[in-house]
């Protein structure tokens, strides 16, 4: 399943990362692992953010997704299931009158 991960980071955390050198590190790392669609960066409520989209292939890898981030930026994670134009195309054709 097509996933939006949303990664707001602790700025006091995320601040000490960048200066080890290990906020690019977890980024890099995290965008391999799971293979992401798409990644944007931007500030959302004044956190430095991360938007990340990806294939969700098994619920249980989530633990392992989310850590990383919590532990070393002291993250607040979000994951909503998203559809791409084909996804809402084939959604919306099963639910019109024939």
């Amino acid at each position: 399943m097509r996933m939006l991960l949303k990664v707001q980071m602790d700025t006091p955390a995320s601040n000490e990362a960048i200066k080890q050198g290990k906020l690019l590190e977890l980024m890099e790392t995290s965008l391999k692992e799971l293979h992401t669609e798409a990644a944007y960066f931007t500030v959302e409520d004044g956190c430095r953010t991360a938007y990340l989209f990806f294939d969700l292939t098994d619920p249980s890898q989530l633990p392992k997704i989310s850590e990383p981030f919590f532990m070393n930026i002291g993250a607040r994670i979000h994951y909503s299931p998203v559809m791409n134009p084909d996804d809402l195309r084939k959604g919306l054709a099963a639910i019109m009158p024939s």
